[in-house]
């Protein structure tokens, strides 16, 4: 279904180093990428540009925008999400997603991966301890780093700072002009190894999901659709909010498969019941 056929990489910063090897060898696509695409225009990290979807409306608006800009009908996009960890609340996250879009065959094919595999944060600093602990802290600099001033008085960013040179003389002129520095992790896959690995994390289950057919239709993509609370908790059968069952579902004739059980056990300890520890 794939063979041959040409596939748009809908990024900015250079993910099509992870991307376009493994979907080139899981699926003979080939792989290409449009330099001038600005997918920056769906939001940026700095907020200079607001993202005001949900990351999976965006993933789709710059899929459809890329393939736009081509005579190509399979493209392949990239969206990233940085904060706290869904269950590990105060554990920063990368949340990557990306989408596998067929419009000749009208399929679409997502896989996410949430790793806390990542350097994310940010600080205010005043002096040049501070500034240097954090870099420090951050992996510089073989991860870059993004400078600015007081966002409301001046939108003024230094981004992609790999050398130390570049990352003191930015630190002294916005010190003077505003009394405080904001330094940040820059989370552009190009300035960011660790996210890079998480990208390539995600391709690895995009393929899996590609590669999951439909029993009865041989449709591509057949993947889990919903994860289904209820596992009985092994004291008082008691169902919990930890995983029961997957949800597959085919995208073309919509056939079902529940799958119980996916992480491998069929009890859940009473520490995690609602009622044996409320």
């Amino acid at each position: 279904m794939f063979i041959g056929r040409n596939l748009l990489v809908a990024s900015k910063h250079e993910k099509e180093k992870v991307i376009a090897p493994l979907l080139q060898k899981a699926l003979g696509v080939l792989p290409f990428v449009l330099h001038n695409l600005d997918t920056d225009i769906f939001g940026t990290f700095t907020g200079e540009i607001e993202r005001v979807d949900d990351p999976f409306t965006t993933i789709r608006r710059k899929a459809e925008w890329g393939l736009s800009q081509t005579n190509d009908d399979l493209v392949v996009a990239s969206e990233g999400s940085f904060g706290p960890h869904p269950s590990l609340f105060f554990v920063p996250a990368d949340d990557e997603i990306l989408l596998f879009m067929d419009k000749k065959n009208n399929i679409e094919v997502i896989a996410r991966e949430v790793s806390t595999e990542t350097n994310f944060g940010h600080a205010e600093v005043k002096s040049e301890k501070e500034l240097i602990d954090f870099a420090q802290k951050s992996l510089f600099p073989s991860h870059g780093l993004i400078l600015s001033g007081d966002k409301i008085r001046d939108n003024f960013f230094v981004k992609g700072i790999l050398d130390e040179d570049t990352l003191f003389t930015a630190f002294h002129y916005l010190l003077k002009r505003f009394q405080k520095v904001t330094v940040q992790t820059d989370m552009r896959a190009i300035y960011n190894p660790s996210r890079m690995l998480v990208i390539e994390k995600a391709c690895s289950k995009l393929i899996q999901n590609i590669e999951s057919c439909c029993p009865v239709c041989s449709c591509p993509g057949f993947s889990v659709r919903e994860v289904l609370p209820g596992l009985p908790c092994s004291l008082c059968g008691s169902s919990t909010n930890s995983t029961l069952a997957h949800l597959y579902v085919c995208q073309k004739c919509n056939h079902k498969k529940k799958q119980l059980y996916p992480n491998g056990k069929e009890k859940e300890e009473p520490t995690f019941c609602d009622y044996c520890n409320p």
